[in-house]
């Protein structure tokens, strides 16, 4: 079953309407479907594509407002005309994600190494909650601090606190030059470790993330006259032969990470958060697994795990639980978006409770 709501009013008498028993779920983009999609007979889809535009946009105070069904390619067309963008690389952009879904899912990309993360951008919200309500959190200035941090609450939330209408987020100037070097080692282990030591040295690094194969990529932001000098002191900061990347070359290498193109077709993708200490341990567990790839991202804060279509996803479930790591599944069967240890506690069941009293949303 489906409605599709594309006013505030619509939304609210989407949730206020819905039949005792049966749970909402908002999707607009459905680029991931593992969070969009549902099988269960009580679940009815809530399509969002239809509520989208950019309201408010200041260049000036560096400040956008946008209905959630949003796509996040449209925000980036009207940031790119002032050299501005979102520096927390949402993912699948290519794809069709929007705005309500990269904050519904918590999805970062590479630039959240230096930046920070999509809870560090996002200022505002606005949202109907389980009684139709319309709650607003946060404002659409920068210094705006005053109640309940509402914004950061709603990242990650995947559908499960209120459906979000309107975002407001802080916005950067892009970088007016990138380059990247690609650095080859034998192993992962030897990868982290040099990704752990750049981390800790001189040269600040617009992104880094590990491959699949033990390569690391490093990514230098900034004017282009001090990028070369950049670039060779990164160079010799690591014991490894480097590779160079520019212009549409280096373009296509972050795109495809961010477009999740190395994943195999028809593989479950799982983002799993974690420290770089970890992903020794991590990779050990998962490798004897095959067909499978991860690919360590944001520094090795996040795990990208491309898991087989072949092999239960309760032997991942597992590996996460040994671990304690928390993964949420993006690409693969609907029904189960969490995995390992659960997040919230007595604390996130309050919070539950106080804004889906009927619960019309669906269970964390």
């Amino acid at each position: 079953m489906s409605a599709t709501a594309a006013s505030l009013e619509e939304v609210k008498d989407a949730v206020r309407s819905i039949e005792p028993g049966m749970r909402l779920l908002p999707v607009a983009g459905a680029t991931k479907p593992a969070l969009s999609a549902s099988g269960r007979a009580d679940v009815e889809q809530l399509d969002l594509s239809k509520l989208s535009g950019v309201l408010e946009y200041d260049p000036a105070e560096l400040t956008l407002t946008a209905l959630a069904g949003t796509p996040v390619r449209e925000v980036e067309a009207t940031l790119a005309e002032h050299h501005q963008y979102l520096p927390f690389d949402p993912p699948l952009v290519a794809a069709g994600a929007t705005l309500g879904g990269v904050v519904a899912a918590g999805t970062s990309g590479a630039g959240a190494w230096r930046y920070g993360g999509v809870r560090d951008f996002v200022i505002g919200v606005r949202f109907i909650d389980g009684t139709g309500r319309l709650i607003a959190g946060g404002g659409k200035v920068v210094k705006n601090a005053a109640g309940f941090d509402l914004p950061k609450l709603m990242v990650g939330s995947i559908g499960r606190l209120g459906v979000l209408v309107q975002l407001s987020f802080k916005v950067f100037p892009r970088p007016p030059a990138t380059t990247t070097l690609e650095f080859a080692f034998d192993s992962t282990a030897r990868a982290v470790a040099a990704a752990t030591a750049l981390a800790r040295g001189p040269v600040e690094l617009d992104a880094l993330d590990i491959l699949p194969d033990g390569r690391l990529l490093a990514r230098l932001g900034g004017r282009a006259e001090t990028l070369g000098s950049r670039r060779t002191r990164l160079a010799g900061l690591v014991d490894a032969a480097a590779t160079r990347h520019d212009g549409e070359q280096e373009r296509a290498l972050w795109r495809d990470a961010a477009e999740l193109a190395w994943a195999p077709a028809n593989s479950t993708l799982v983002r799993v958060g974690l420290s770089t200490r970890r992903i020794v341990a991590l990779d050990a567990a998962l490798g004897a697994t095959a067909d499978l790839q991860v690919r360590y991202g944001i520094g090795g804060t996040v795990a990208w795990i491309s898991w087989p279509a072949a092999v239960p996803l309760d032997h991942l479930d597992a590996i996460l639980h040994d671990l304690a790591l928390p993964g949420m599944v993006l690409l693969g069967p609907p029904d189960r978006p969490l995995l390992g240890p659960g997040t919230g506690g007595a604390f996130g069941a309050r919070i539950s409770r106080a804004l889906d009293p009927n619960s019309r949303f669906l269970e964390v």
